[in-house]
């Protein structure tokens, strides 16, 4: 099932505030408390809303955030590579792409320490033959996952 655009509404201000009520969100959107919470339901059913995130941080201080390319030496299995990935919290995203780096990760933490400690661990894991690091500058567009069809 598709989204008409009173779904694709209610995504753009879930993505702006995820915690907005459904009261708040049925105004926003011309449609009664009870008809939001269906389809918000009905979008989690569904995959296009998969999870709602909350970024940590100390009051007044951003997060830091740095992208790891990770090259396995077995480019095919390493599923002990991705449980470790899975169980850091602070990994928020990881891709296996093409070219010479086999994962793409993305990690956002409190500090810079913390992304020193977090690619230490990675780069230890047996099967990791290299990692780089690139630090996050700044961040001009930032959105949430595009829904697919």
């Amino acid at each position: 099932m598709s989204l008409d655009h009173i779904d694709q509404r209610i995504l753009a201000e879930l993505t702006k505030n995820a915690r907005i009520s459904h009261a708040e969100l049925a105004s926003k959107v011309l449609l009664s408390r009870n008809a939001v919470r269906q389809r918000v339901d009905r979008m989690e059913r569904q995959g296009y809303i998969q999870g709602y995130t909350l970024v940590a941080g100390l009051p007044g201080q951003g997060s830091v955030s740095a992208f790891l390319m990770v090259y396995r030496k077995d480019r095919v299995r390493g599923s002990d590579v991705i449980a470790v990935l899975r169980s850091i919290p602070e990994v928020v995203l990881c891709d296996v792409v093409s070219g010479d780096f086999d994962l793409l990760v993305r990690l956002e933490a409190r500090s810079l320490e913390r992304i020193q400690e977090i690619w230490e661990q990675i780069a230890a894991l047996p099967g990791v033959t290299d990692t780089v690091t690139a630090m996050t500058l700044s961040s001009l567009i930032r959105r949430g996952a595009v829904p697919t069809a």
